[in-house]
């Protein structure tokens, strides 16, 4: 699967080295699903460089407060394990694309 679904434990598994990318969403959101396509491409071009999941905040309450994610949709960018940054609301491809490659 290019996009992971993630909850406490496959959150600290995926982001703990290398570079990823973790988008937290909900069911409900509207921006969200609109920016949901835009993750599924990122997933399935960038599969076997960059990790990328999901985080429902319904569902994961405790990572969305950990991570202080007031607004949804959120896009935390992590290396190594360490949030390095986060774009708050829905962006174009390129932009995520440019803050991954900024990583590599």
């Amino acid at each position: 699967m290019s996009v992971a679904h993630l909850n406490k434990e496959s959150f600290e598994t995926m982001t703990a080295e290398g570079v990823s990318m973790v988008d937290f969403w909900a069911t409900w959101c509207m921006p969200c699903q609109a920016l949901l396509p835009v993750i599924e491409e990122l997933g399935q071009e960038l599969e076997g460089s960059v990790k990328i999941g999901k985080v429902n905040v319904d569902e994961n309450r405790d990572l969305a407060k950990e991570f202080r994610v007031m607004s949804i949709p959120t896009v935390i960018f992590f290396k190594d394990g360490q949030e390095v940054d986060r774009l708050v609301g829905g962006y174009p491809k390129a932009k995520y694309l440019e803050r991954l490659n900024a990583l590599k």
